[in-house]
């Protein structure tokens, strides 16, 4: 199935090597000024090539939901390709099949090691979509009001559960403060809640809409990505998904590079301002019906945030998955390479 989403607006430069000033101020004819003969700098402007197909790859999720308006089969620039699981993708990565893709950002980081390095990040795509459906007559100021309760949610020894333990911390919890069920799906997060009518849950979005679609007397009473924020210290934002792009393929096609990053951040403006419209272009897709769709997208954080709020944010983040479990992101932090800025 063909799809495509993404957004980073940097302008590319080149920059030339640049000859050092003459000690004299008259040159003789035969030695032509450097800035005559060298020019500075050669702006890369966006543009598509002429036979290049951009092979874009996708989860069947929220970051392909940004890129809906992106995915049609009569676009002859793109080849989009969506899939049910992030590890389907990594090795085309890595085998140089894929040249562009939207993953988990921890995935982003461990790819740039087992690459030495022959891939960056592009921009941020997906802010935090874990939101904790409560009962519906519990109302939640920050997570220290857990405590003592039953959490459901998926994710055990994943950034998920990293996640949820740095908040916890964040406010003065323990993870022993709470009881935590895991489960293999999301959809099995919500049948557990339809049999447990006191319990709470950490669901990624659009499973947060769904449940309380279809159960009674549930409610969405916090972002796990609001409470990041809130709790930071250096700048850093709960990521999920990250728009990757081999260099090799980057340094080699620049002006394609600057061409996607604009439709993409066309097509995530299009779908945040015109949910209805995206919602039914969504179901088309079969990422998810449209009357999900059209609820979940103003939760789904979808953005295209590039530079160095990007990095701010991407960086810290990592830093904290990376204090939990070194092996979330590869074993090490990537190097300031990792970051297009």
């Amino acid at each position: 199935m063909k799809k495509r989403f993404l957004a980073f607006a940097a302008m590319l430069l080149f920059t030339l090597a640049g000859c050092g000033q003459p000690t004299q101020d008259t040159q003789s004819a035969e030695t032509p000024s450097p800035s005559a003969s060298e020019p500075a700098q050669q702006e890369v402007t966006p543009g598509y090539e002429n036979g290049l197909v951009t092979r874009v790859a996708s989860l069947k999720g929220p970051t392909s939901m940004g890129l809906a308006s992106l995915m049609t089969e009569d676009n002859e620039h793109y080849e989009f390709t969506m899939y049910a699981a992030a590890d389907e993708i990594a090795p085309l990565i890595a085998k140089g099949e894929v040249d562009i893709a939207l993953i988990p950002a921890n995935l982003a980081a461990t790819l740039y090691q087992k690459t030495n390095g022959a891939i960056e990040v592009i921009n941020i795509n997906t802010l935090s979509v874990l939101e904790v459906v409560t009962p519906g007559d519990v109302q939640m100021e920050d997570l220290s009001e857990l405590k003592g309760k039953t959490i459901y949610m998926t994710g055990k020894g994943t950034t998920p559960e990293a996640s949820l333990r740095y908040l916890l911390e964040k406010n003065n919890l323990s993870w022993d403060d709470v009881k935590v069920e895991f489960k293999t799906e999301a959809t099995e997060v919500v049948s557990a809640l339809s049999t447990d009518n006191q319990a709470f849950a950490v669901l990624p979005q659009p499973f947060a809409t769904v449940a309380t679609q279809q159960l009674e007397n549930r409610h969405i009473a916090l972002s796990l990505g609001d409470e990041w924020t809130r709790v930071s210290d250096n700048g850093s934002e709960l990521v999920t998904g990250v728009t990757i792009a081999r260099k090799e393929f980057a340094e080699e096609h620049p002006a394609a590079m600057l061409q996607f990053a604009s439709d993409a951040l066309d097509s995530v403006n299009y779908v945040n301002g015109h949910p209805e419209d995206a919602a039914k272009r969504i179901e088309s897709l079969d990422i998810v019906k449209a009357a999900i769709a059209e609820r979940a997208i103003p939760r789904c954080n979808l953005v295209s945030l590039t530079g160095e709020d990007m990095r701010t944010a991407l960086s810290g983040y990592l830093d904290a998955l990376y204090t939990y479990d070194a092996g979330l992101v590869g074993g090490k932090l990537p190097e300031e390479d990792f970051y297009a800025v």
